[in-house]
């Protein structure tokens, strides 16, 4: 190693280090912009049901941000490809068939449908099972080729959105009415038990996957390398592939679909901090997920008072930013 090298190490650690504090600055100013902004503070009461409602949904935009930011950094790096996002492994298109399956055949005004607390069960039994049997079947039939899963994977996602398009198409147009407001992604109405809930999975997930976690950095070299040094590939590969799935699943199941976060998200914490170490990477994911969430839902609230979702404005700047990121490769 010579001089140069030397001393850029430590430089790129702080620099780093610099960028991920100001983005943890950025989050907790958006974090009391929610909270704090057109609050009546000189009436208590008010300021309190203001807090009691706002807290709920903050908790959830912080706890999605940080498993989709977390789940597309790592789905990036075992699909080796930075222009992809987990929405590919088709979770978004089965929490929609659910919902529209339980709308068809059970009706909207169902214990399924009107319990939030069931809904979010059944969301989340329904879709890990579904991520476990069928992405575990596949890796094993595929011999462990990944590419393979992803191309499966989008087969799937198209063939959930076809079966719901259809239901839709027969659906009495009353039910279809009340299903439409299910299949956006809302951070309204945030059951603070489902909260609780997400996080005790949330943790579940990273405590059973944390060695897979740190092998992350040496998974990236290639399957050769990090077989040659000593790891067990395709058993890393596997288990990381279904905790990528059931984190998106655990998401969605929270506060719905929300296609396009995690590619624009990954990518811009991968051009901010210009590192491989996934420590970085998936923290910095992270926190740039919660200042687009926590401050596109202050603009949604108080500039288009709930008119537009922050979804649709995800939806919109990702399929543009997706764009842009195939034509830079493709320059490059």
């Amino acid at each position: 190693m010579n001089q140069a090298q030397a001393v850029s190490r430590p430089n790129a650690y702080h620099t780093n280090v610099r960028k991920l504090s100001l983005l943890a600055l950025l989050v907790l100013l958006a974090g009391l912009g929610y909270m704090l902004v057109a609050v009546n503070f000189s009436n208590s009461a008010l300021a309190i049901f203001s807090m009691k409602i706002r807290a709920p949904k903050l908790i959830a935009m912080l706890i999605t941000a940080f498993a989709i930011g977390g789940a597309s950094i790592v789905f990036q790096s075992i699909i080796n490809n930075t222009i992809v996002t987990p929405c590919l492994l088709g979770m978004n298109s089965l929490y929609t068939l659910i919902h529209t399956a339980v709308v068809f055949f059970a009706g909207s005004g169902s214990i399924i449908a009107v319990n939030a607390n069931l809904s979010f069960a059944v969301d989340v039994v329904l879709m890990g099972v579904v991520a476990t049997v069928i992405y575990s079947y596949l890796f094993q039939k595929t011999n462990h080729n990944v590419l393979y899963v992803l191309l499966i994977g989008t087969v799937l996602t198209s063939f959930f959105s076809s079966i719901q398009s259809t239901l839709t198409r027969v659906m009495d147009p009353n039910e279809y009415d009340a299903l439409l407001s299910t299949l956006v992604a809302s951070f309204s109405n945030i059951n603070s038990e489902i909260i609780v809930l997400c996080l005790v999975l949330l943790a579940a997930i990273i405590f059973v996957l944390r060695r897979d976690l740190a092998l992350l950095d040496v998974l990236t070299l290639g399957k050769e390398q990090a077989i040659n040094l000593g790891v067990d590939y395709d058993r890393s590969i596997r288990r990381l592939l279904l905790g990528v799935t059931l984190c998106i699943a655990v998401a969605t199941a929270m506060v719905g679909p929300i296609s396009f976060l995690g590619l624009i998200i990954a990518n811009i914490a991968r051009q901010l901090l210009k590192t491989y170490r996934h420590t970085y990477l998936i923290l910095g994911s992270a926190l740039v997920g919660m200042v687009v969430l926590v401050a596109g839902q202050l603009v949604v609230e108080r500039v288009y008072h709930y008119a537009v979702p922050v979804s649709v404005f995800i939806t919109v700047g990702g399929g543009i930013y997706f764009l842009y990121l195939l034509l830079a490769n493709r320059r490059v």
